[in-house]
């Protein structure tokens, strides 16, 4: 090499440092979490409960964006398609993840456009319905449906939703026939079967629980074979008549394939620090939900891929289809 190779190589080189030296460290700007149902649903509470936490531990604003429909998609295909600098994360679950690229092979993204983070919740479902419709328990549920099949109608926070697919095992394990009325969020749902527009749901705790608690909606069980510490008097399905039926939902955090992994492991070290707050685990308790953390992505893509058979072959089983 010659000098004059050695002189332009070394500029070359300390106008590289220079300019790493003065790239901003991530984060250097607010991050948004897309959120895939309306508001006043599980997904949104989850994210809201967190996001102050999680932010301060970022050392950024968590700016929560709801971009509701098609069972959770548009927001999943949002976060797909958005450029891998750490700057979007979705909260999603088994329904952005498994079941509508299950449902749907002609989405706009797959599952493995988006990088799993780490789990942060889980927790059951409840079945919950109108206290004017004289219903008070599983069996009362299943005797009325099968003396008028198809009429009664269930609410849920969208096709393919997590409480869609709990429905849907529930008519499959009970060969009763009601009717799916979908909506783009756990909120609106709820809202309905208090009108009295539909007459139950099978919904996420923070949807359901705050309505049962406050006598507007009845607590008829909830998904989980035993009963739940989490939601307080709502027997288990065991209790409720129905041993063989047993199923819970959790929420995690994705990132854009192809995000560097030190951005990875910042947001999962960040998300990991946030979830442990005392503030946090009580404000989710309050709305019958779990902390639920992955020991790493790697742990929680591992679960990803066990946990999809499932959902899969639910759908696949129960004879789900797009509405």
């Amino acid at each position: 090499m010659t000098t004059k190779e050695f002189l332009s190589a070394l500029l070359i080189g300390s106008l590289s440092l220079s300019a790493a030296a003065q790239a901003p460290a991530y984060p250097a700007k607010p991050v948004r979490m897309l959120v895939g149902f309306a508001p006043g649903g599980a997904a949104d509470y989850v994210a809201r409960a967190m996001s102050e936490a999680l932010g301060k531990s970022m050392g950024q604003p968590i700016v929560i964006e709801n971009r509701a429909g098609a069972g959770s998609s548009i927001a999943a295909e949002a976060a797909a398609k958005a450029a891998p600098d750490g700057y979007t994360i979705l909260i999603a679950s088994p329904s952005s993840i498994s079941v509508n690229p299950a449902l749907n092979p002609k989405l706009g993204y797959t599952a493995r456009d988006l990088m799993p983070i780490t789990k942060v919740t889980t927790s059951p479902l409840v079945i919950a319905a109108n206290p004017a419709q004289g219903i008070t328990s599983v069996k009362d549920l299943i005797d009325k449906a099968k003396k008028a099949p198809g009429t009664l109608n269930y609410a849920t926070s969208g096709n393919g939703s997590a409480p869609h697919l709990g429905a849907a095992l529930f008519l499959q394990i009970t060969g009763v026939q009601m009717t799916h009325i979908p909506f783009r969020g756990g909120g609106p749902a709820v809202q309905s079967v208090i009108a009295g527009d539909t007459q139950l749901t099978f919904g996420t705790p923070p949807s359901v629980l705050p309505m049962v608690q406050a006598g507007r909606l009845r607590g008829l069980a909830v998904s989980t074979r035993e009963r739940s510490a989490l939601v307080p008097g709502v027997p288990g399905m065991a209790e409720a008549g129905l041993p063989e039926y047993s199923i819970e939902f959790w929420y995690g955090l994705f990132v854009p394939v192809g995000t560097p992994p030190a951005i990875v492991k910042k947001i999962f070290d960040a998300t990991t620090v946030a979830m442990q707050q005392p503030s946090v685990k009580a404000a989710l308790a309050r709305e019958g939900t779990d902390v639920a953390l992955s020991a790493s992505p790697e742990q929680f893509a591992g679960f990803l891929n066990e946990d999809a058979k499932f959902w899969v072959k639910l759908v696949k089983d129960a004879g789900v289809k797009l509405d």
